[in-house]
């Protein structure tokens, strides 16, 4: 590694406590061996392929520091509450704050917890999992997470359960120039059913950086669905890698939203482990100014009777720039799977401008597989079309751009959330007049 990584890495790790020995000897062994691989891995650059488009080197020119104790108000994170989450496990600036948590009850089928209370009560049940779905090989944010694991998330489904009401985690800053590193692992148990809303926010509009892992492991006949929302502030940082493992007859939906940050990454992988799995994908950015927001998605289908639909759409408008790409892999075992992906993107200015790489790589004969990508702008005649019901040029335009963005919105199954994101895009569409 090259002392400008050496630099960047030091300065990512600020405040972070170094490997330490405790209870759980695995756990150092787990973080011992990712420090080492972090430490032989470079930073990412344009020269590398996954990352060409998307620029990192502003994120490596801000040195970070250890972030002050503060709890906010609960007053304070008001306007992020879901009212329909039946737990919250809330973190600020990357410490658990259970002053501002409510933590589910013994008697109901969840278990959610910081990770480190999950780790004590479930090891082995942890060591199988953690650090074994996102692999730190070759990446080194997942790497650097790992190594410096500290506070987390840790959700459990029971067996054959439906935990009714969603969970909400809440990752919240509040002081700049710091760097965290999120948490997150879910075990949903065969047959169970969770619903889990990812949710970072901020409280400044300073630079920060948020370096997130979350990993899934979804059980024979279990369904997760997995609301991810990016809120960060307009300087942000935030780079996040989501990995999914599907066993037999297992159910994945996704709603990803990116709003926030100046530079923004989302790496989701779904690994179908078993036959008879079915993931949904859907996404949206939605950026303006020097916004730059990159998603990569990889879906491996390697077992027969599997279906994967994914539709990410992307809105830049300004001088901002959206990049996506999205790979299936279909695995000589993996017959009959059924896969369609699409990428829509919507230009709102001669100076923004899209990337888009939908992949389908097959390798079975007895499939179903489609896949798709437009890049444009605002149809002239829809654009007419309102403007013959009497709106004028800039507010057809308008509603037309938030109708695009709704329809990602729209697909959130928690009517407050939903309601709260399409008054976000409203706003930020500059169609809010029209409401």
């Amino acid at each position: 590694m090259d002392a400008a990584s050496n630099a960047f890495r030091d300065s990512l790790l600020a405040g972070q406590s170094a490997v330490a020995a405790g209870r759980q000897a695995w756990v150092n062994r787990l973080r011992a061996e990712a420090l080492e691989r972090a430490n032989a891995l470079a930073v990412p650059t344009v020269r590398d392929e996954d990352w060409r488009f998307t620029d990192l080197s502003p994120l490596y020119r801000v040195a970070f520091r250890a972030a002050d104790t503060y709890v906010p108000q609960a007053a304070q994170l008001a306007p992020w509450i879901v009212p329909e989450a039946g737990a919250r496990l809330v973190f600020v600036d990357g410490r658990f704050a259970p002053s501002l948590s409510a933590l589910p009850t013994a008697d109901t089928p969840l278990f959610a917890a910081p990770l480190a209370t999950g780790i004590e009560r479930h090891g082995p049940v942890v060591e199988a999992r953690l650090g074994q779905i996102a692999g730190f090989q070759q990446d080194l944010f997942v790497a650097l997470n790992t190594a410096y694991l500290q506070d987390g998330a840790m959700l459990v489904a029971a067996a054959h359960q439906k935990v009714a009401e969603p969970v909400h985690v809440l990752f919240v800053s509040t002081q700049k120039d710091v760097a965290v590193h999120p948490r997150v692992l879910v075990i949903a148990e065969s047959g169970a059913e969770l619903t889990l809303v990812e949710d970072y926010v901020t409280l400044h509009d300073g630079a920060y950086c948020v370096n997130a892992v979350t990993e899934i492991t979804v059980a024979p006949n279990a369904l997760v669905h997995h609301v991810k929302l990016q809120r960060d502030s307009k300087a942000a940082y935030h780079v996040a890698t989501g990995t999914v493992r599907l066993e037999r007859d297992g159910r994945y939906r996704s709603n990803s939203i990116a709003l926030g940050a100046r530079i923004s990454r989302q790496n989701l992988n779904v690994v179908q482990a078993g036959p008879n799995t079915e993931c949904h994908l859907d996404g949206l950015a939605l950026i303006a100014g020097r916004q730059l927001a990159d998603t990569h998605s990889f879906i491996d289908h390697a077992l027969p009777h599997g279906t994967s639909r994914q539709l990410h759409k992307c809105v830049a408008g300004g001088g901002a720039h959206a990049v996506f790409n999205g790979r299936v892999l279909v695995r000589p075992d993996a017959q009959q799977t059924d896969s369609a992906q699409q990428n829509r993107n919507l230009l709102l200015s001669d100076k923004a401008h899209v990337d888009t790489k939908p992949q389908l790589e097959i390798f079975a004969d007895d499939v179903k597989c489609a896949h798709g990508a437009t890049v444009g702008q605002l149809e002239a005649e829809e654009v007419f079309y309102l403007r013959s019901r009497g709106l004028d040029d800039t507010a057809a335009r308008n509603l037309l751009t938030y109708a695009f963005a709704a329809d990602i919105v729209n697909r959130i199954p928690l009517p407050s959330l939903a309601a709260q994101l399409r008054a976000t895009v409203l706003e930020q569409t500059g169609a809010k007049e029209l409401a």
